[in-house]
């Protein structure tokens, strides 16, 4: 038996245009899962749809805007129209539209990141667990991040949001765990995405992260997407609550 498979399993990907969430929902659907594509843009998904189909994997495209519940709703709905019910749920999307010390932060840019990071997931997974719930299967997986570990003196509203992320995991695996619902946290380190852009194409910072990281390396897309595929399947079956650190062992050294 391969514990890695998912055949026959429909995963839906937030935030999966680009970036992490792209390398999950590809890496998911190399393994044999139908996977849904989302994020606000639909040409965008397509261009993913493309690539998952040419590789010889299964998955459909649905636009919708985490911070409106109705897009939610509707994200769910067209999922469970096209391809079934939901097996695996990864809450990949997120905002961090201020960088600089929380003394300064803007508070509709903090109501949008709580929104956004920590609200959306709530709504998001309350959505699918109740038909997991039925089944006794489901799998949701959230992406943190090590900013949940860590103090930043420019990160701050957005590390507070991805540490709530880690205690949602925690509260939502203590209350679904019975109907054998796994929920799991992934929190990368620095990746090379457009989202992190800010911290790594700048040649200082990212020099000094390179030297400061034991793998002597920022992350790529891809050194997440199989982090996912474990906890979605069934070499992953009796992991629950917990959080995987993919950050090349930054939070390991002083």
């Amino acid at each position: 038996m391969n514990a890695f498979r998912l055949d026959g399993k429909v995963a839906i990907v937030t935030g999966s245009s680009r970036g992490i969430g792209r390398s999950i929902a590809e890496h998911l659907a190399a393994h044999g899962a139908r996977v849904v594509v989302s994020s606000r843009k639909l040409p965008a998904c397509e261009e993913v749809v493309n690539a998952i189909r040419s590789a010889g994997g299964e998955a459909t495209a649905v636009a919708a805007n985490i911070g409106d519940k109705a897009q939610l709703e509707y994200l769910v709905a067209e999922t469970r129209k096209r391809f079934g019910p939901i097996d695996i749920l990864v809450c990949n999307a997120a905002s961090n539209p201020y960088f600089g010390p929380m003394s300064g932060l803007p508070d509709d840019a903090f109501q949008k990141i709580l929104q956004n990071n920590i609200v959306s997931n709530h709504w998001l997974s309350n959505l699918v667990l109740p038909e997991m719930a039925q089944r006794k299967d489901g799998v949701v997986i959230i992406v943190s991040s090590i900013g949940s570990i860590k103090g930043s003196a420019v990160l701050g509203a957005y590390c507070v949001s991805k540490a709530a992320d880690m205690q949602l995991a925690r509260n939502l695996a203590v209350e679904w765990g019975k109907q054998n619902i796994r929920v799991n946290c992934i929190a990368p380190g620095l990746v090379k995405t457009d989202f992190a852009r800010a911290l790594w194409d700048n040649p200082k910072l990212l020099a000094h992260t390179e030297a400061t990281t034991p793998l002597g390396r920022i992350g790529d897309p891809d050194d997440i997407g199989g982090i996912a595929v474990f906890l979605a399947s069934r070499a992953g079956a009796f992991v629950t609550g917990q959080t995987i650190v993919a950050d090349g062992g930054v939070t390991i050294t002083g």
